[in-house]
């Protein structure tokens, strides 16, 4: 398992979403890095997550986390993300974590309503969308970090 999993950091660190990818506290199953979001409001910077294995991975699914705060209807205030991909029902072993981290890029980049863990936001995003993009640049602008040069 342990091996897989470094493999799959080396391929992870192919991917040009992410930067500084590495294990956090030299754990192999905690992994660090930033999202580089392509698209508004979220492109203006980067966004620290932690991708954390199963001791049983590849057979139970890895969790997905922001540590950076961000305005979006999909990302709760803890971090935790709306991530079909790595819940029970959805997962396959076979999936790699380059597509977790793909997916979870693609939840930043494309605002999706079925994707919600904060109503709030959604309902801001839906009926009032001009504010939600003012409101999530401007936290975007306060708390992302810096994007690193390509």
């Amino acid at each position: 398992m342990a091996a897989r999993i470094a493999k799959e950091l080396e391929e992870a660190r192919l991917w040009g979403g992410a930067r500084e990818l590495r294990p956090l506290d030299g754990n192999v199953l905690r992994w660090g890095g930033l999202l580089l979001p392509n698209n508004p409001p979220y492109n203006a910077g980067a966004f620290r997550f932690e991708l954390t294995f199963s001791p049983h991975h590849p057979l139970s699914p890895p969790r997905a986390r922001l540590c950076t705060s961000i305005y979006h209807p999909g990302v709760d205030a803890e971090g935790n993300v709306c991530q079909p991909l790595t819940s029970t029902q959805h997962w396959a072993p076979s999936t790699r974590a380059t597509q977790v981290l793909q997916d979870l890029l693609l939840l930043l980049d494309s605002l999706d309503p079925e994707r919600v863990l904060r109503q709030d936001l959604a309902w801001e995003l839906r009926e009032r969308p001009e504010l939600f993009h003012r409101r999530a640049e401007e936290h975007t602008r306060q708390h992302s970090e810096p994007r690193p040069e390509p």
